[in-house]
């Protein structure tokens, strides 16, 4: 008897969900073609997974160009080093960045 009613209290939900869809349901559209000039898959990154030593580096490009490298040493933690600014000087980016990056213009040289 505890079975049933355990049974029946479990279910009851579940009744109670299916009661509420429409009955007129109908599947989606497909999904368009991407426009003229972009390729399907376009901004997606290409990784690239290579061994150097014992480190694992994990290179992430779009459009061929390298923006970012994720290195996971054999002993510690994973770090990522950035190309902020597209120069290709790539900046070590942990876990205690904040991400905060003030604008910064040369205004004198001598």
């Amino acid at each position: 008897m505890r079975r049933f009613i355990a049974t029946l209290l479990l279910a009851l939900p579940f009744a109670a969900f299916a009661a509420d869809q429409p009955k007129n349901l109908q599947p989606l559209p497909d999904t368009p073609p991407p426009p003229p000039g972009v390729m399907a898959g376009d901004n997606e990154p290409q990784i690239t997974i290579k061994k150097r030593g014992e480190d694992k580096v994990e290179e992430y490009r779009i459009h061929g160009k390298l923006y970012m490298m994720k290195i996971t040493p054999k002993i510690g933690k994973p770090y990522y080093l950035v190309d902020q600014r597209g120069d290709g000087n790539f900046i070590r980016q942990g876990s205690l960045d904040t991400g905060l990056r003030p604008p910064m213009w040369v205004i004198h040289q001598w």
